[in-house]
């Protein structure tokens, strides 16, 4: 059974950093054509965060361009998201996705969340 299990969340101050790492089971990484980084903050809806294809083209949403750091390991098997200069607006549950699109060998996996708390 294919696994996401995310790590790294947790209380920081603004204008702390904190890094997220995505560990998968098997070659997911190596199959997905890309894995993001999606968030939900209190009363909002899942949003892009960042993401990365296996040519390492990455892309950011507008609210973390330039703060967020979105890179894979070289076993490909553990996905990071860097996040510095955090601010409250941060606040959120994220989540790692890593998707496939392919008629019959496609999929689309999830982590289960972990919380970041930006706060004083």
């Amino acid at each position: 059974q294919v696994q996401l299990v995310e790590s790294g969340g947790g209380l920081v101050q603004p204008g702390g950093s904190l890094r997220l790492s995505c560990a998968a089971s098997g070659r997911v990484f190596s199959l997905a054509d890309a894995v993001a980084w999606y968030r939900q903050g209190p009363e909002k809806q899942r949003e892009l965060v960042a993401s990365i294809t296996q040519d390492d083209y990455t892309n950011y949403s507008d609210s973390v361009k330039g703060r967020f750091t979105i890179s894979r390991d070289n076993t490909n098997t553990v996905v990071y998201l860097q996040m510095n200069a955090l601010k409250p607006e941060d606040t959120a549950v994220y989540y790692c996705n890593a998707e496939r699109q392919a008629r019959v060998t496609g999929f689309k996996y999830w982590g289960q969340g972990i919380q970041v708390t930006v706060s004083s």
